[in-house]
């Protein structure tokens, strides 16, 4: 077995004939070749489900099997376990696998497998010296074809033979000074799949932390950072296509839990690290709260203002100006994308969360449990001052559960799951309510932004109404959080 580090990065199809002209490449003749693959899979995709890829390739006269597994990627980068060997096509050898378990659960299968798409590129290959490292660099141009679908593939792919990561992203770094490339998550096999099944782009939801007992804390932070990378990134399609409002919210809750996980592992963290990434989302964070708080007035609170006084002119008035404000926030968040700026930020604040290195002896169950006291005490200061809080320190107490639960979120693999689920359930219901009335707050705000002087009191007069009902339930919702007691306490 081998593990093939890889950076993906996408291009245009003028950019990739500039390239050649690069003077990185300067004195190097790239080895050309035209690659044909066929995917496999069973009639239910389980290679798929377990994120195995196993192939075909014809690679001038010799054919080759391969079979890749897969780590999440960030930023471009991925780690693949891989198997190769020369074969016969159709005919389905493993015995080139080691990983016992995986060449016994294709072996139980072979009979099933069938092909499922196609990918075939020319591909363009230069090997070069770079820092302490050998890396190569593939440019593929061609396509991915499944059923009566094909998608383009130009991209370029750096893999390291030898030597640092941290060199794949600085040469990566040094050819975005000279060319637009876009660090690239799907693989060709994810890709094809979603030819396969003309699968349409959907939100993409946070997943569990990759988070354990046996990281160190600078560990469990990398392994959070990226999934929040990882979380933003798979919902970009979404976000320049404009359309759906949940792609929007996922980005959002993306970059909130990233820059939540940079302060809650700061004291782990070099300070110039937590300076620089600590506010460098915050542009990007401010358009996407700006598209998500019009999206919830107009999907959430408004319809209900609309049921009870639909027929007046000053909603229908509010509607259209809202719609207006909602349609020129997304365009504001595709232009931040657009920018030169937004793939060369992704390259580098990647490089550095791979470059951080452990300083700190403490294990990872002693910081979470320090850091989750912290965050608790500061929830808690606030919440037993609930009846004299006015709503900016309502605001601040909805902010401080917020963190509380996301640092939960992040270490939650560290306790069993019947400690963890009651706290966490009575700290999302809190947040809920808070939620609820924050959302409430912030339409008080957003109508005298659409309405200017044309404001509609009808509206105002029902969210005052609203939002007193909202205060009544809050007691009850800190109560239920009190009462629990927090996982990490013994």
């Amino acid at each position: 077995m081998s593990t093939e580090i890889e950076l993906k990065l996408q291009i245009s199809a003028k950019a990739a004939r500039k390239l050649r002209e690069h003077p990185l490449l300067s004195g190097l003749t790239p080895q050309k070749l035209y690659l044909l693959n066929t995917y496999y899979d069973t009639p239910a995709l389980e290679l798929h489900a377990r994120r195995i890829a196993l192939r075909f390739r014809k690679k001038g006269e010799e054919w080759l099997l391969t079979v890749k597994t897969a780590e999440p990627a960030s930023g471009g980068l991925a780690l693949r376990s891989e198997w190769e060997s020369a074969a016969r096509p159709g005919e389905f050898d493993f015995s080139h696998v080691d990983d016992l378990a995986l060449r016994d659960f294709l072996g139980l299968r072979r009979e099933l497998l069938e092909p499922v798409f196609t990918t075939h590129f020319e591909r363009h290959i230069w090997q070069i010296s770079y820092g302490d490292s050998e890396i190569e660099m593939a440019v593929d141009k061609g396509s991915i074809d499944s059923r009566d679908r094909s998608l383009p593939i130009c991209e370029i792919e750096l893999e390291l033979l030898s030597g640092k990561v941290d060199d794949l992203f600085v040469l990566a770094r040094r050819l975005q000074e000279d060319l637009t490339l876009y660090p690239a998550l799907a693989s060709k096999a994810e890709r094809g799949y979603r030819a396969y099944l003309d699968t349409p782009v959907k939100p993409w939801r946070a997943k569990p932390a990759g988070v354990h007992s046996g990281q160190t804390p600078v560990e469990a932070f990398r392994a959070i950072a990226l999934g929040c990378l990882e979380h933003f990134q798979r919902n970009e399609e979404g976000l320049l296509a404009g359309s759906e409002p949940e792609f929007v919210h996922q980005a959002r809750v993306a970059l909130r839990r990233l820059r939540s996980a940079i302060r809650l592992f700061a004291p782990v963290l070099p300070d110039n690290f937590v300076q620089a990434y600590g506010r460098t989302w915050q542009t990007l964070a401010t358009a996407l709260g700006d598209a998500r708080n019009w999206d919830v007035f107009i999907g959430e609170t408004l319809p209900p203002i609309v049921t009870c006084f639909g027929n007046h002119r000053d909603t229908r008035r509010l509607r259209n100006a809202a719609d207006k404000r909602a349609r020129a926030a997304r365009h504001d968040i595709a232009e931040l994308l657009s920018v030169r700026e937004y793939p060369c930020l992704l390259l580098e604040f990647t490089a550095a969360v791979y470059a951080l290195n452990d300083t700190h002896a403490v294990s990872l169950a002693e910081f979470a449990g320090e850091r989750l006291s912290l965050h608790a005490r500061r929830a808690q200061k606030l919440a037993s001052r609930l009846p004299e809080l006015d709503a900016a320190e309502r605001h601040k107490m909805r902010i401080a559960f917020k963190r509380l639960r996301y640092a939960l979120e992040f270490f939650a693999p560290l306790w069993p799951e019947k400690k963890l689920s009651p706290y966490l359930a009575a700290l999302s219901g809190l947040q809920d309510e808070l939620g609820r009335l924050n959302d409430h707050a912030t339409a008080e705000i957003l109508i005298d932004a659409a309405a200017g002087k044309n404001d509609p009191g009808i509206a105002h007069g029902w969210i005052a109404g609203r939002q007193q009902l909202l205060l009544e339930n809050l007691p009850a919702a800190v109560g239920a959080w009190l009462e629990q007691k927090a996982p990490w306490q013994h």
